[in-house]
């Protein structure tokens, strides 16, 4: 045990100078004795992927040092078994429970592992979210309710709700509908990537009409190349047969109908001199 001598003199009315003096008794743990209050900075890691940065002090007892580590680790202090690693290196097991931390080679940037003895324990019950149970709600239920943030903008005519969104909306719905009235089953086409007129994919159009997993008018193309989305089904209904990876579904206003021939890959503009 630690015997500890506080000696107060009064040196003003406003201040006092404290003195300590630590002596040691003939029972005091000479290992207790050389670690005074020295605070060491670890690593802490279970096989369950925890990982956290901690600081601990040399005197505490490992026996509290377990209890500490059961809310960081989930593990409970009594199925704890803890490894001491400097880096991937084992220096050895932390298993006194009546010796102190700083009994152990530990120092600052050491890694404190933490393993469950215990059999019958169900892993990765704290950080594998498809274990936790989950309020969910369909699109028509979502739709429906008023205190969702999708309400809020219809309320107040935010985002694709205003004014200005709706009138955009609708003169690219119209725009779709004209386009879509050049466009017939079986024309070869061209279709245009996003905004750059430049690059563009070559088809032949399979559908036109609307679909279930978007509003307005679509045309489905199958790709002369493996460079669509799919093979004509989406979400599980079949809007037209193709090879697999050459169908995709685009907006008529980015489709081009006319005489666009499958290209040749391998075509090149030099005239071949013998065949």
């Amino acid at each position: 045990m630690l015997l500890q001598k506080v000696t107060v003199t009064a040196t003003s009315k406003k201040h006092f100078a404290i003195k300590f003096q630590l002596h040691r008794s003939a029972k005091a743990p000479p290992e207790l004795l050389q670690l005074g209050m020295s605070i060491v900075t670890v690593f802490v890691s279970t096989d369950e992927n925890v990982n956290s940065e901690r600081r601990f002090d040399k005197g505490t007892h490992i026996l509290e040092l377990k209890y500490k580590l059961e809310p960081i680790t989930g593990i409970p202090a009594a199925t704890q078994s803890i490894s001491l690693y400097n880096g991937e290196t084992l220096l050895g097991k932390i298993d006194d429970e009546s010796k102190m931390l700083g009994a152990y080679p530990v120092e600052n940037y050491m890694r404190i592992h933490v393993t469950d003895t215990n059999p019958h324990r169900v892993k990765n019950q704290y950080n594998d979210v498809s274990l936790v149970e989950k309020f969910e709600l369909t699109e028509e239920e979502y739709a429906k309710r008023s205190d969702s943030v999708l309400a809020f903008k219809q309320r107040n005519k935010l985002g694709r709700f205003s004014d200005e969104a709706s009138a955009s909306t609708e003169a690219s719905d119209q725009a779709n509908e004209e386009a879509s009235k050049v466009i017939n089953l079986g024309d070869r086409c061209e279709v245009q990537l996003g905004d750059d007129a430049e690059l563009r994919k070559r088809g032949c159009v399979r559908f036109i009409g609307t679909t279930t997993f978007q509003p307005g008018v679509w045309i489905g193309v199958e790709y002369d190349e493996p460079l669509g989305k799919h093979n004509g089904t989406v979400q599980g209904v079949e809007y037209f047969k193709c090879r697999p990876k050459h169908g995709a579904f685009v907006r008529p206003t980015k489709v081009e109908v006319g005489d666009f021939p499958e290209e040749d890959l391998f075509d090149t503009d030099d005239e071949l001199e013998e065949m």
